[in-house]
């Protein structure tokens, strides 16, 4: 099993960590990180991690169990990627140059270790928060998108993520797009832009 896959380049000055949604692994969001940072004036180094349980169809992979959820394993395996995520050489290019996007079950993942971690910002794209999950007002600036239309992981799972982070006052943002369940171009367009002016200086 893959890990990670790191595109490294000698000059990057920034991070951008991808976490994939279940069933998929480290390689499903590797073009999206290339999309969203090729051409930047800031080079970006990418690492994209590949969860560590094998789904239950024999291909891919997932953070947890999701069908039946099994939301006693999120704790372990927030703790698991925290550590994975130490590993990563954080003196070249600190946690505040570092951006996180996750999608679905990796986007939930990404909204808990935003809780932990002082990410530069954390994008959580057609995601949910676990049921245990508590924002806290130090987080790093959130990033929400998801599909009008999809029938994966309801657009409201996004709506209450997105309640919780303002009632205890983080930076965040949501947008819906047209689209279901998916990453779609106008999205990754959508997000480049936000990377764009938000954190290039």
């Amino acid at each position: 099993m893959t890990e990670l896959l790191l595109l490294n380049s000698e000059s990057a000055t920034n991070r951008l960590v991808l976490l994939h949604g279940w069933g998929a692994d480290a390689n499903d969001l590797v073009n999206v990180g290339k999309l969203l940072t090729e051409g930047l004036k800031e080079r970006f180094e990418i690492v994209s991690f590949s969860a560590p349980q094998l789904h239950p169809s024999g291909s891919g992979r997932q953070w947890y169990p999701l069908y039946p959820h099994e939301w006693e394993q999120v704790p372990n395996a927030v703790l698991d990627l925290e550590k994975r995520l130490n590993d990563l050489c954080l003196k070249n290019i600190p946690l505040n140059k570092t951006l996180l996007l996750g999608f679905s079950q990796g986007g939930a993942m990404a909204l808990e270790l935003a809780t932990r971690k002082n990410f530069e910002g954390v994008f959580a794209l057609s995601s949910y928060s676990h049921p245990e999950w508590r924002p806290l007002k130090d987080m790093p600036p959130i990033f929400l998108y998801h599909g009008n239309i999809d029938q994966v992981v309801p657009k409201a799972a996004s709506q209450k993520s997105f309640d919780m982070l303002l009632k205890n006052g983080v930076k965040s943002e949501l947008y819906f797009f047209d689209g279901g369940h998916e990453i779609t171009n106008d999205l990754i367009e959508h997000c480049r832009e936000k990377i764009k002016k938000e954190f290039i200086s």
